[in-house]
């Protein structure tokens, strides 16, 4: 306990941490009259796994029930507690050079995806069953940012926004693109591609790496009646062939891994229509490049990277891009993670029916982890207009808020959603 003692003395400052080690003797942290926040460890060497590399050590800790959260409080109060006070001491923990040149060095190696480590790192994390994913995100499975224009909008509404953010900046036009082909790298479960169909006709192709999303994504069109115009392939973006209208890429380039940006954007350049349209949407970092931690990296986002504003513009410009308008989205992103987390934690008993207790946990933790990552850390979303030529653009950014005024306002939630709000 000594060591996790001397880490916590210097963390916290704000409000009140109680630590309850596992012979029962209490430590204290912070201000003395705030109300606590209590831990408490269930065997000897769980403060030391902890302390030893907090990042990962307390989920672990959690995951296996090591370390308990008393009530009235949970793991996110837990995360979002200690991360808050992380962001005012400098960091939860201090690395070295050589720690940091370490870490550097292991997060590059871990993103060489080739084709066969990719797939199998898309599968890892996606491959879960349908009945999980449906039991915390919206009824059309949209695995990415909400847009909360409003903080008090349901999660529904918010996703709803979001694709008609993403389709405005595409520029597509009602009545007059129903001939345009539209690729949408990393199509989930189908939800954007079939919203482009059925508001502007346009023909999609999404593709993926997850064989079930990719299955689901089929009935999904084929019960629309569009599956002639809206297919989806289990296939690597690297594969694919033809020409695009426009391309979509909805939290895909976090998978790519930095040293292949330059791979990613030369093959989307490839594919676009010299007069196309394509939109990046990705989780960045707010400030210089960056690791990807080794938690995150084993237990949820194997291969993952998030990227570095200057790492994606400089690899289109290497590539042959012009950058056509970048929007910086903040907040969006912790509200939504906060959402999946309630209603995950709302389903705790189905989540544990289909796989086991330590697997809900890590779920949770991965989303509270999240969350303070947008809510503390250095974590935002960018969306990223690209084009070949200038001239693919108006003057203005006007008609993005008109056209996503337009969609928008054809879009309300179904009445089910309000039902299901006022039963949860």
């Amino acid at each position: 306990m000594w060591l996790l003692d001397q880490m916590l003395k210097r963390l916290i400052r704000k409000g009140k941490l109680v630590v309850i080690d596992h012979d029962g003797k209490e430590y204290a942290y912070g201000e003395p009259t705030a109300p606590p926040l209590k831990i408490r460890f269930t065997d000897k060497g769980a403060a030391m796994h902890v302390a030893k590399d907090p990042r990962v050590g307390a989920g672990e800790a959690y995951m296996d029930g090591r370390m308990v959260i008393e009530p009235p409080h949970d793991v996110r109060d837990f995360v979002l507690f200690v991360m808050g006070n992380a962001s005012s001491a400098g960091g939860i923990d201090r690395k070295g050079p050589v720690r940091k040149a370490l870490s550097r060095v292991v997060s590059r190696i871990d993103q060489i995806n080739q084709r066969a480590q990719a797939s199998k790192n898309v599968v890892h994390h996606y491959d879960l069953t349908r009945q999980f994913y449906e039991l915390f995100l919206d009824e059309d499975r949209q695995y990415t940012m909400a847009y909360f224009r409003d903080p008090q909008n349901t999660l529904e509404r918010a996703q709803v926004d979001k694709k008609a953010l993403i389709a405005s900046k595409l520029r597509l036009v009602p009545g007059q693109s129903s001939g345009m082909r539209v690729l949408d790298i990393g199509c989930g479960w189908g939800g954007l591609a079939l919203y482009l169909n059925r508001h502007f006709g346009c023909e999609v192709l999404g593709v993926s790496l997850a064989p079930d999303q990719v299955k689901f994504a089929q009935e999904r069109a084929e019960e629309a009646g569009v599956a002639d115009k809206v297919k989806f392939q289990l296939i690597d973006y690297r594969d694919v062939q033809g020409q695009f209208d426009r391309i979509t890429s909805v939290g895909m380039i976090e998978h790519v891994g930095a040293p292949n940006f330059g791979e990613y954007f030369a093959k989307t350049n490839e594919l676009l229509d010299p007069d196309g349209i394509m939109l990046t949407h990705t989780i960045g970092r707010k400030g210089a490049p960056g690791t990807t931690d080794k938690w995150t990296r084993k237990y949820i986002f194997p291969g993952g990277y998030i990227p570095a504003m200057s790492e994606l513009v400089s690899a289109l410009e290497r590539t042959g891009w012009e950058v056509g308008d970048i929007e910086v989205l903040r907040y969006h992103y912790a509200y939504t993670l906060a959402e999946w987390y309630r209603r995950a934690t709302m389903h705790r008993d189905e989540i544990v029916a289909l796989y086991d207790e330590r697997l809900f946990r890590m779920w949770q933790f991965y989303l509270a982890g999240a969350e303070q990552s947008f809510r503390h850390g250095g974590m935002v979303n960018f969306h990223i207009q690209s084009v070949k030529r200038r001239s693919a653009l108006p003057m203005t950014r006007d008609y993005m808020q008109q056209e996503w005024a337009r969609l928008s306002a054809l879009d309300e939630a179904p009445e089910w959603h309000l039902e299901r709000k006022a039963a949860e």
